[in-house]
């Protein structure tokens, strides 16, 4: 990576304009560790392009097309699967880089850009160990279509930090702690124990994103002497399109610092009010 000592802001960028996925990942990792060797001239700037680059597969489909996948004795249904968590991972590279790039700011403390740089370098191993998986089964990122959503929420929480840690880490990432358990129990049924192991790797290192998003609202929160549940569930019923359904994952949402009220209070009127 031939920039010198740029800024932590101009190496988030880069990250979102790399559009090749592997690319994308490997930089992203290396921007994490020159960020954590504290090898950068400082923070920057902030400014984030409207939508990161992508490559030009997978075809996107809003979610509601997108084919049901089904676990069977053949590898069909578990790559599709891991397809589809691949494209989850190399859109939570975008989003940790993202949250960075464009909130960059003198109030907020190194922590910060500590702890999101971190979940940057996470979602980027996460989608390299997904990637090579695929690999192995014979398949590759970007042969199956895949779904949109979680760049439209990114992009209706651009305006604000409060909304974006409110909706992408403890909504969306919080339901990851909700659905994966599930889907490694179909995985070890059908014998595939390794792409078991790696989804519980990283459902258990997702409830410490979680746990990032959680602290740093409370943060902003306590800055601006607001109370955190209600504020939270304020901004989800206003920012939030899909409702939170259950069933939910109470224990790793828990470990993340989501307590059961938080969210219970959703369940008889999904969606904004």
């Amino acid at each position: 990576m031939d920039d010198g000592r740029a800024s932590l802001c101009a190496l988030a960028r880069g990250v979102l304009e790399t559009e090749d996925a592997k690319q994308k990942a490997a930089k992203a990792r290396l921007v994490a560790a020159r960020w954590l060797a504290r090898d950068v001239s400082g923070i920057g700037a902030s400014g984030a392009p409207d939508r990161p680059a992508r490559p030009a597969k997978p075809d996107l489909l809003p979610p509601g097309k997108m084919p049901r996948r089904k676990i069977g004795k053949g590898p069909e249904g578990r790559i599709a699967l891991l397809h589809a968590i691949a494209h989850i991972e190399l859109n939570a590279i975008d989003l940790a880089f993202d949250i960075v790039a464009r909130f960059a700011s003198a109030d907020l403390p190194t922590a910060f850009y500590d702890d999101w740089i971190t979940v940057g370098d996470d979602e980027a191993r996460h989608f390299q160990y997904l990637d090579r998986r695929l690999e192995t089964l014979g398949a590759a990122y970007g042969d199956l279509p895949a779904h949109d959503g979680l760049w439209q929420a990114a992009r209706e929480t651009a305006d604000d930090l409060m909304a974006r840690l409110a909706i992408v880490p403890m909504v969306l990432e919080a339901r990851g702690l909700d659905v994966t358990p599930a889907m490694i129990e179909k995985l070890e049924a059908a014998g595939d124990t390794e792409s078991a192991r790696l989804l519980t790797i990283i459902h258990d290192e997702e409830i410490g994103h979680v746990a990032a998003g959680r602290c740093w609202f409370e943060y902003l929160c306590a800055a601006e002497r607001l109370p955190v549940r209600e504020t939270w569930q304020r901004l989800v019923d206003e920012r939030f399109r899909g409702g939170l359904k259950p069933p939910f994952n109470r224990a790793s949402r828990s470990r993340a610092g989501l307590p059961a009220d938080f969210y219970e209070a959703f369940d008889a009127h999904p969606g904004p009010r």
